[in-house]
């Protein structure tokens, strides 16, 4: 298999705390490979490197050969890896689907100018958009909350939310932070059978952090352990 994401001796430090300690792995493509560890061993800043959410105090973080290790955010997202996180990023004041659509825009090719003006790029942007959030609802068998705002949507829901607005940026390498967290059993069962089909299926390559050891060792086929950094 090849390797679609190496992590090298990544590195951060805040003052005197070193967070994340010269850590090195790789990811395989289309696997689906679970990061674990205790609370504060630094997980979830370990994503935040990979997804060049916060800059690096050493190390670096390559995609298909090439460095994107503090990149803006936006243009790793562009790239196609892409992260969820543990509070799930929505409009509240939204439906799902519409949701979903808003997280389309990353990958559209009208100008913030053209969609204001409604240009024919736009619209057929926003076209392609509603069809692709209406395949995502079906995939992830969302179809009874489509319309459902999304301040009213429990834990479970929300969380599928949240990987339905990663898979709306068409992922290459998806992060998933905690997907199963606050899910009871059968909404977890049903969360692992999505995410194996998103890699089965899309062929997304899935890096997640989860404290859930069921579901971890049920869908992991690797498991990477990190603690104290």
């Amino acid at each position: 298999m090849t390797a679609i994401l190496q992590v090298k001796g990544i590195t951060k430090r805040y003052g005197g705390l070193t967070a994340v300690n010269a850590v090195s792995f790789d990811v395989q493509k289309g696997e689906i490979l679970s990061v674990i560890g205790p609370n504060g061993a630094g997980k979830s800043t370990l994503f935040k490197l990979i997804s060049s959410f916060v800059p690096t105090s050493g190390g670096e973080v390559l995609f298909k050969g090439v460095k994107i290790s503090d990149l803006a955010p936006h243009k790793v997202a562009r790239m196609g890896v892409v992260r969820t996180f543990q509070e799930t990023t929505i409009f509240k004041s939204m439906t799902v689907r519409e949701n979903i659509i808003v997280a389309h825009h990353l990958r559209s090719k009208a100008s913030l100018l053209g969609f204001f003006l409604g240009s024919k790029q736009a619209k057929a942007d926003e076209a392609d958009f509603g069809k692709s959030a209406d395949e995502i609802v079906d995939f992830l068998g969302l179809q009874s909350i489509r319309n459902e705002l999304a301040s009213n949507l429990p834990q479970g829901h929300l969380r599928a939310l949240g990987m339905a607005i990663g898979l709306a940026t068409n992922p290459t390498v998806l992060l998933l932070d905690e997907p199963f967290a606050g899910m009871n059993h059968d909404e977890t069962m049903k969360m692992v059978a999505n995410v194996r089909r998103l890699r089965d299926e899309r062929g997304v390559t899935v890096l997640l952090v989860e404290h859930d050891m069921p579901a971890v060792m049920k869908i992991s086929d690797r498991i990477v352990v990190i603690n104290f950094g």
